[in-house]
């Protein structure tokens, strides 16, 4: 009974943790009670490969802890995969796990030849599952928001934590603190040493431009507190979006620019998000770029 509520507890924190989320308070209680302690099936005949080609067995059945996550069909697989980012934060997890952490990928694609590229370009090689036939989603039913379709497991494929680690600063650090053993999946920032942030503009116009050209934009961030302003990290909405920043402390009166990159996949209209995390009141800082690339 002890476990079980120690369950809940690291459900409740990692999804009251989404405090950008769409979903109200009662949509995430519900959803605690729906995931708190379930076991999560999957699909006996699940195939894993490489990069779409060299086939390996199944992982994850003598690992202590899993991370699976589900990937669906709608809207811009690049925004959703985000494989870069599950890259690091799977060298993150391996670094403090030693080796304990196994990581399921399961993508229902709408087309198997774009995951493939985006697979190639990314330079992605851990084992994923392309389950055509949305086997696991029909299993499980998950729920439809893409931030509530990732889950911390124990052994016996039992919920610990739910949310997606790769788009959620807060969400990543919970994760590692279950999985380090920490008993408390509260955070810190009570303690933490808070300042204030000025940004120049919270929202950039690419316009118009040819496609396969890369785009740049700068984000200015000033530290207008008396103590040292810290980015804990930054993420963005889509693969394509990548920032570059200094990760030294911003003095008192000092700046910050963060770097963003575009590189469009296609011709679209965009608007990306990039978030912010750092040791201020206002965190997450809510920043985009839009345009055209024609």
């Amino acid at each position: 009974m002890k476990s079980r509520k120690k369950v809940a507890i690291y459900i409740v924190v990692s999804l009251i943790l989404f405090s950008s989320c769409q979903n109200g308070i009662k949509n995430v209680e519900q959803l605690v009670r729906e995931w708190e302690g379930k076991e999560i099936q999957f699909p006996p005949n699940s195939v894993f490969t490489v990069q779409g080609k060299d086939t390996i067995e199944y992982m994850g059945n003598s690992s202590s802890y899993k991370i699976v996550t589900y990937v669906d069909s709608i809207g811009c697989t690049s925004c959703k995969l985000q494989l870069l980012s599950w890259e690091e934060f799977i060298h993150r997890v391996d670094s403090v796990s030693y080796g304990k952490v196994s990581f399921l990928f399961y993508f229902h694609p709408k087309d198997k030849s774009e995951l493939r590229l985006i697979f190639r370009r990314d330079n992605f090689e851990y084992p994923v599952c392309l389950d055509e036939n949305d086997c696991f989603n029909k299993l499980n039913h998950f729920p439809s928001d893409m931030m509530f379709q990732t889950f911390l497991l124990d052994r016996d494929n039992k919920v610990l934590a739910i949310g997606n680690p790769v788009h959620n600063f807060k969400v990543k650090e919970l994760y590692l603190k279950i999985i380090q053993g920490e008993i408390s999946g509260q955070t810190k920032e009570a303690e933490a040493i808070m300042t204030e942030v000025a940004i120049d503009k919270t929202s950039i116009s690419l316009g118009r431009f040819n496609w396969q050209k890369e785009q740049k934009a700068t984000f200015t961030l000033k530290n207008t507190g008396n103590r040292p302003l810290a980015v804990q990290d930054v993420d963005t909405s889509c693969g394509c979006t990548s920032v570059s920043y200094s990760k030294e402390p911003v003095q008192p009166g000092r700046e910050l620019n963060l770097e963003v990159t575009y590189k469009a996949e296609h011709p679209e209209h965009f608007n990306k998000t990039i978030t912010v995390y750092c040791n201020t009141e206002s965190s997450p800082l809510i920043l985009k770029i839009m345009g055209d690339a024609e």
